[in-house]
């Protein structure tokens, strides 16, 4: 699997994970979604708000398009509740159409940009920055799954050979 076909695979995943899973911590209410889950960024709902600031952050990198426009310090607080459910479909959607875009040949050599958050600058394989923005949605997904396992919600399977055929990115 060249890196194109890898992005193109996890940007489905993404989406089909993101959808179930809003779609269940939109059936909670506020205080639930509120409430210190001991998750890294406590609770689901900072939890979320930190991956679509990651997300957005990596996409804008990857697509030249509009970033998060909050630092790193500030993205457990950076999208409340209805800002979260009405722009990660939005979010989804064009992380897909980058990932459908990609050669393979553009998945190879280097890539370069600076940390809004820190400055620093950095180059690193293409290969590892994709990685890095889908392990980052797995890694903290996998602690919002956690929360609503223990809330007594009920999960869909996150396995990948679960996944459906046909996922749409857009809903």
């Amino acid at each position: 699997m060249n890196g194109a076909e890898y992005a193109q695979v996890m940007a489905r995943y993404n989406a089909w994970q993101n959808q179930w899973m809003f779609a269940a911590c939109d059936g909670l209410d506020a205080e639930a979604r509120q409430a210190d889950r001991g998750l890294f960024f406590g609770s689901i709902e900072r939890t979320l708000s930190h991956l679509m600031w990651g997300d957005t952050t990596w996409i804008a990198r990857f697509d030249g398009g509009p970033g998060p426009g909050a630092l790193m310090q500030q993205s457990a607080e950076a999208y409340d509740w209805p800002t979260l459910m009405a722009e990660r479909p939005r979010l989804d959607a064009r992380i897909a159409a980058w990932a459908w875009s990609l050669t393979p040949e553009e998945t190879e050599g280097m890539f370069r940009w600076t940390s809004s958050s820190t400055g620093q600058s950095f180059e690193k394989p293409f290969a590892h920055c994709l990685i890095q923005i889908f392990n980052h949605q797995t890694h903290h997904r996998g602690q919002v799954h956690g929360a609503l396992t223990a809330l007594g919600v009920r999960t869909v399977d996150t396995d990948l050979p679960y996944m459906p055929d046909e996922v749409p990115e857009w809903h």
